[in-house]
């Protein structure tokens, strides 16, 4: 059969639970063809086809019949389209032809082979056919206030009936669906049609009394269903009822791409020890489960043990998590490469970080990325228990809602984007946004680092889908406003895309300060501290920590230093740099080259500036423990952290936790470009992709008052010792419980006044 359906009021309308069944029916019957049939122009339909709560149409006819394309290429339906374009007089022919008639008012929406105005029904005149007529045009008016003008003989009804004969199809298995009088045209072909609930009185009229015509009393999808059972369009009726979904019994669900604890194989067999991640997040999320809390944690693992068994549950830890298991899923080591080495590294990583012009973009690894996102979130609906929050973390992830919300309606889906979120001219660059924005937008919630990322994202959303805002917040005094490059002064925190109300948050994430704390207590440290500060002597050190990638601005770091060293001779064995570079994993080819250009500059500027006793910049090319990297924090005079682009970067937080907390004023210079640059103030911000700026910016810190030192460090260790991570997952999840009880409310306001209506 063939669907042929308005949109609003018609396909986009009805009570939750019949548009969850019609479109349920319809994907998974693929014999039933669907064409969207609507008085929208082809722009304002394609939001539509990137929303995964929706099915794909077959065929589209939009701008009142007047366009008509395929619905999987947006191709023109010739000879179709082509006859509809020779009837056309032109937009500004038609435009100048109404232009002394002072009551049509032109409509300032997308379309095509047409020109429409609102009016009042008075206005429709013997001079606007007389108008009409002269240009070979018809006339529509509907709804009491939507005139179109179009090509003679063209509408809704004309153009379904065109194609339906040049598809060959069966007549007797057409339905179409409508509910104001410009869908009238649809019904007068005898074609079985329904009428939808609260349909324009003016259409009613005019269909009563046919036999192939249903007057329905449900509105929307529940209208067409009904027609679809009175009419016997389907024999397997039974499929119309609501698809039952497996359901967990997990209150909370974390669908992570790494596990809660590091796996390896030892005699065959699959071990586990606590997490090497040293920024906290992980066991900040584990302790959401602490209290007993039944929870689940969805992440990929590739071990199997030696009989080749793969265990796709087990528990996390029963003393301290008796109530958590991991549900893991099995990747291979081939999908690990695809999904994450290479293309989420090599596609979506550069583009975040505004490389756009490094990201390689492959559809066949596109693919695998959507097929990994629907077996996590196959593992998540399969672990959630009903109206369970499911919180989803980063762009690894990204299409994981869209599955989601397709299996499983009835649960909370919150996202945190860990990276950086560029501007819209950057996002732009990828060829399947549209499906990443649809999937996003299938959340309650969505947080970021900061306010930037956030109205970031508004901005792609805007290019994607009609969107609305509905509430912003101001950012200070939380937030720098105008203070750096990441800075704005008011953030968007509700929206509205086609009906559904999405929330948005800033929640810069958290250092685990406890755990500096009790580093810098242990005595092997403390030592280490003392060692470290006798060695240094009189020479102030600078130190740099990163991790090999461009975004981080390392070599950039290296040229500033040598122009400080040459500009400032008196700095000359007064200062070192100690660069610590975290490698890259071997299999990712793109830092090769970087990790030379990295390694010859660090040669040049030794072979240049050292003397005997000193070495300008010492370079340690390894991963060095997070241990290790604590006494440097504390004994660091200044602390050069300055990526080109940066979701927040923890190295900040954890200088200065490390220096508040041993009492020392070191002074950070910090990227503006970093996300953290908008809430640490105090820190020395500085432009990287500036050379003299990088130069300037040092040289203030190395020669700071040691009173304006003591202030400013203060000033962020009080920072970041307030917004631990503890507090980022308190007010996040917060956050999330606001909106869906928000959500909730606001459902049963809407069921409530649909029955006070019937």
């Amino acid at each position: 059969m063939l669907l042929a359906t308005d949109l609003d009021g018609t396909f986009l309308a009805g009570s939750t639970e019949a548009r969850q069944t019609l479109y349920q029916l319809i994907a998974r019957n693929p014999e039933i063809k669907l064409a969207y049939v609507t008085g929208r122009g082809l722009e304002s339909v394609l939001p539509l086809l990137f929303d995964p709560s929706l099915p794909d149409p077959d065929y589209i006819i939009c701008d009142v019949g007047a366009t008509v394309v395929a619905g999987n290429t947006l191709l023109p339906i010739q000879p179709l389209q082509g006859e509809i374009g020779l009837k056309w007089p032109g937009e500004q022919t038609v435009a100048a032809a109404f232009a002394d008639q002072p009551r049509l008012v032109r409509q300032n929406t997308p379309q095509e082979r047409r020109c429409s105005f609102f009016c009042e029904s008075a206005d429709v005149n013997d001079e606007i056919e007389r108008i009409a007529a002269s240009l070979d045009c018809d006339v529509l008016f509907s709804a009491d206030m939507y005139l179109d003008i179009l090509p003679k003989g063209v509408n809704k009804g004309s153009t379904l009936r065109a194609l339906v004969r040049h598809l060959g199809m069966n007549e007797d298995k057409v339905l179409v669906a409508g509910d104001t009088l410009n869908d009238l045209s649809m019904y007068q072909h005898g074609f079985k049609g329904v009428c939808v609930g609260c349909s324009e009185i003016g259409l009613t009229d005019a269909t009563r009394g046919l036999d192939h015509v249903l007057h329905a009393e449900r509105e929307g999808c529940g209208g067409i269903l009904d027609a679809i059972e009175h009419f016997g369009m389907l024999d397997h009726l039974d499929v119309i009822q609501p698809v039952e979904i497996p359901q967990g019994r997990s209150e909370l669900v974390m669908v992570y791409h790494r596990l809660p604890y590091d796996e390896f194989i030892e005699d065959g067999e699959v071990k586990r020890r606590r997490p090497s991640s040293p920024n906290g997040i992980i066991p900040t999320l584990l302790s959401y489960f602490r209290d007993g809390q039944r929870g689940s944690w969805v992440a990929w693992s590739t071990h199997q043990d030696k009989n080749g068994y793969f265990q796709p549950r087990t528990p996390v830890d029963i003393e301290r998590y008796p109530n958590l298991v991991c549900a893991r899923v099995q990747m291979s080591k081939q999908d690990v490469d695809i999904f994450y080495k290479r293309f989420s590294k090599e596609a979506f990583w550069p583009m975040l970080h505004t490389f756009w012009e490094r990201a390689q973009f492959r559809e066949d690894h596109w693919q695998v990325f959507q097929r990994v996102n629907r077996t996590f979130a196959e593992a998540a609906a399969a672990e959630a228990g009903p109206g369970a929050v499911v919180w989803i973390h980063d762009y690894n992830l990204w299409m994981v809602p869209a599955y989601l919300r397709e299996l499983r309606p009835d649960v909370k889906i919150a996202f945190f984007h860990h990276t950086h979120f560029p501007s819209a001219d950057v996002f732009n660059v990828v060829p399947w946004r549209r499906q990443i924005i649809g999937s996003l937008l299938q959340c309650d919630y969505v947080g970021f680092h900061v306010p930037r990322q956030v109205e970031n994202f508004v901005d792609v959303v805007r290019g994607v889908t009609p969107m609305k805002v509905l509430e912003r917040e101001h950012c200070a005094p939380r937030f720098l406003t105008y203070g750096c490059a990441v800075g704005v002064d008011q953030v968007t925190t509700r929206i509205d895309v086609l009906g559904r109300e999405v929330r948005l948050g800033a929640h810069p994430v958290g250092l685990d300060v406890e755990r500096v704390e009790e580093i810098l207590s242990r005595p092997n440290i403390q030592r280490q501290v003392e060692d470290l500060r006798r060695n240094v002597g009189d020479v102030q050190l600078i130190l740099s920590v990163e991790r090999l990638d461009y975004t981080k601005g390392t070599l950039e770091k290296l040229v500033a230093f040598e122009r400080l060293l040459e500009h400032n001779p008196s700095l000359q064995t007064k200062v070192t740099l100690i660069a610590i570079c975290v490698p890259a994993a071997q299999e990712m080819k793109i830092y090769r080259d970087l990790q030379s250009q990295i390694e010859r500059a660090v040669g040049r500027i030794n072979g240049r500036y050292s003397r005997v006793g000193w070495t300008p910049v010492q370079f340690f090319f390894r991963a060095v423990p997070f241990e290790e990297l604590v006494a440097y924090y504390a004994v660091a005079d200044l602390m050069w952290d300055t990526p080109l682009r940066d979701g927040l970067n923890l190295v900040a937080k954890e200088y200065v936790a490390a220096q508040g907390i041993t009492g020392s004023s070191g002074a950070l210079v910090l990227s503006e470009f970093a996300g953290v640059g908008a809430e640490l103030k105090g820190a020395v911000l500085t432009n990287p992709h500036d050379v003299n700026d990088l130069v300037t910016s040092c040289l203030q810190g190395l020669t700071m008052s040691e009173t304006e030192r003591q202030g400013r460090m203060h000033m962020m260790y009080e920072i970041v010792r307030h917004n631990d991570v503890r507090r980022w997952g308190d007010e996040f999840l917060s956050a999330v419980r606001a909106a869906a009880a928000a959500t909730a409310k606001t459902k049963a306001e809407a069921a409530d006044a649909e029955r006070l209506a019937s």
